[in-house]
């Protein structure tokens, strides 16, 4: 079992993981009710998405984008790793831990005024 495991490539094992956790994040905002539960599957999402990009982005054996000696220019472009998918993926953290911070302050500003956070509660009856 162990050897078999061994000859998965990593990038395989973060691609799977990652679209698991955005099935899982997008099934927990698609049917739970609760907003906290519904922002928990927003950042379960973000995570998987996260997980795919950098798995996209790597390279077996590759090293650092710096050409060097180390490097030899007729290999670079086989050898080195991409740092867009990196970079992106750093930003992509960032706003996506402004957008769970942002959702989390309306979810309390919600819960002062209706003393709920279920989402069938919240709904004013206009009839």
């Amino acid at each position: 079992m162990l050897n078999f495991l061994s000859q998965i490539p990593i990038s395989s094992i973060a691609l799977i993981a990652g679209l698991i956790l955005i099935l899982i994040g997008l099934w927990g905002m698609l049917t739970q009710r609760h907003i906290i539960r519904i922002i928990v599957g927003f950042s379960l999402m973000d995570t998987g998405i996260h997980l795919v990009m950098v798995a996209l982005g790597y390279v077996k054996d590759g090293t650092a984008p710096i050409i060097n000696d180390a490097v030899p220019l007729e290999q670079a472009a086989s050898m080195i790793v991409d740092p867009v998918p990196s970079a992106l993926v750093l930003t992509a953290i960032v706003i996506g831990l402004a957008v769970t911070g942002i959702m989390l302050s309306f979810a309390v500003r919600i819960h002062a005024a209706k003393k709920t956070l279920i989402i069938d509660e919240l709904t004013d009856s206009k009839g």
